[in-house]
């Protein structure tokens, strides 16, 4: 069973997504049906929709989207990863709203963001309640943001936490020591969880397997097989590969693993981290 803990979908006629317009490879409906159709041929056998950093005012049409999904029959969505603004004095109102059978997590894009929001007392106050709502909060952060990603994660020890993308390493350049302290530095925290998401999108077009396996190989060995999730970043994914060559990408990249490793990592920590039922 491999569980997608990084599915965006993309609905331009019912929601605003004002970032868009800045990446035309990207600008386009992704559907959930023509994910579906591919998902299902390739083993995934669940998924979690990633907010898509939407415009503010379509938060909640958004959850509601994954809600109507999640209500088809046969369908793979489980639950929803959702947008939220921890910087604002109506978040603990806007987290009792939530839906819990449909909202498993918690996102703000960081990496998009001036350096110091997550370091204000009001961001941190917040994030520190997702842990009595048994809400994990994703962090997408650059490499050079990741020791601002500790400080946030230090102030925060009752919240889990998930490290998208492997850190954003830039694989393109070639860079790796830094990022890879900061890798080592983060995974000592027993609260956070590091997600092989799409790291594609890193490197140039011509990469291989050998190229992303330093980067994958070091997530792992820091955080352990039971800290590490898959996820596929559809359609960011689209950038230099496709659904189908990561997942591939990725059966290569654990092939060295045992039976009870992979099933760890493609989804039984998933399970664990956004309780869901398998």
């Amino acid at each position: 069973m491999l569980i997608d803990t990084h599915l965006h979908l993309i609905d331009r006629k019912r929601i605003s997504y004002p970032w868009l317009e800045d990446v035309p490879d990207l600008n386009a409906d992704w559907s959930y049906a023509a994910y579906d159709d591919m998902a299902q041929r390739l083993g995934i056998e669940g998924a979690l929709h990633m907010e898509v950093d939407v415009d503010p005012t379509d938060i909640a049409t958004e959850t509601t989207m994954v809600a109507e999904l999640m209500a088809q029959g046969g369908t793979l969505m489980r639950g929803a990863i959702s947008s939220a603004r921890p910087e604002d004095e109506g978040f603990e109102a806007f987290l009792d709203r939530l839906d819990l059978t449909v909202v498993k997590g918690i996102r703000r894009v960081l990496h998009v963001m001036p350096d110091d929001l997550s370091r204000s007392s009001l961001f941190r106050a917040n994030v520190r309640k997702l842990g009595a709502h048994g809400l994990p909060f994703d962090i997408c952060a650059l490499a050079r943001q990741l020791d601002i990603a500790i400080e946030l994660i230090d102030a925060c020890p009752d919240t889990e936490f998930v490290l998208d993308h492997c850190g954003v390493p830039d694989i393109a350049g070639g860079a790796y020591d830094d990022w890879a302290a900061s890798i080592t530095r983060l995974a000592q925290r027993p609260n956070v969880n590091a997600k092989i998401s799409g790291i594609t999108a890193y490197a140039t077009p011509d990469w291989t397997v050998d190229t992303l396996r330093p980067y994958v190989g070091h997530v792992i060995e820091s955080f352990g097989w039971d800290r590490v999730v898959w996820g596929s970043d559809s359609p960011v994914c689209t950038l230099n590969a496709s659904l189908e060559r990561w997942v591939a990408a990725t059966h290569d990249l654990t092939a060295g693993a045992s039976d009870d490793e992979r099933a760890l990592f493609y989804a039984f920590n998933a399970a664990r981290i956004w309780d869901l039922a398998l």
